[in-house]
């Protein structure tokens, strides 16, 4: 049996890590260090190699931890491969309606990407659990406070050029969540296998969120 989805485990930090082209070698080792540091949520893009293989293990080792789910889902191809891989939880680039209606048919949350007020509100339309404002990177300041005033009951989740340095701000002006890519899973400190640093890294992204909720500046 499938483990599911827990938005309990995402709300605790609602950080999401996007896997891209990482190492197999090194995919078992991050994510016990993503786990142990506090992060809950995973994503591996099924434009990776073996994606399906290293969703499948994940999935195995860490899905009662971890949220592990499948990224750039753009055709029904990929979503087949996602979920018989054990995926918990679809991301895509796009709006893809059979996707996002065939992910809320089947009780797995997705999360697709959108940007434009109107792309935003067609995707909530369809089902989707949460929309991926995507890409966030050029975001002008104010902007998700801006779609939120008149859809107020759309939950967001920034990605695309997020870093520690502005990733709270996306939480500040009312995201439900963030994407994190490659600011989460530094080739230098991977390719040198430092867990260590890697787990310093991590630890400040989730320092920071705690402050947050907690009320500190």
């Amino acid at each position: 049996m499938n483990k599911t989805f827990s938005f309990d485990l995402f709300n605790q930090m609602p950080v999401v890590g996007i896997m891209r082209n990482i190492p197999d070698e090194h995919i078992e080792a991050i994510a016990g260090v993503y786990c142990r540091s506090g992060l809950t949520n995973l994503e591996i893009t099924m434009n990776s190699p073996n994606a399906e293989q290293n969703i499948a293990l994940l999935a195995d080792l860490y899905g009662d931890e971890l949220n592990i789910g499948a990224g750039t889902v753009c055709s029904m191809t990929d979503l087949e491969k996602a979920l018989k891989a054990k995926s918990q939880f679809i991301v895509t680039p796009i709006i893809n309606e059979e996707v996002i209606r065939t992910c809320v048919a089947e009780k797995v949350p997705i999360f697709p990407g959108a940007y434009t007020p109107s792309e935003i509100y067609k995707a909530w339309s369809l089902g989707a659990s949460m929309i991926k404002l995507f890409p966030a990177g050029d975001l002008k300041p104010g902007y998700i406070k801006e779609i939120l005033a008149p859809l107020s009951f759309v939950s967001l989740m920034p990605t695309g050029g997020v870093t520690l340095d502005n990733f709270m701000q996306y939480f500040h002006q009312g995201a439900k969540g963030v994407g994190v890519g490659s600011q989460l899973f530094p080739k230098d400190i991977i390719n040198k296998q430092d867990w260590q640093a890697l787990a310093g890294v991590y630890v400040s992204f989730v320092n920071k969120y705690r402050d947050f909720i907690t009320g500190k500046k």
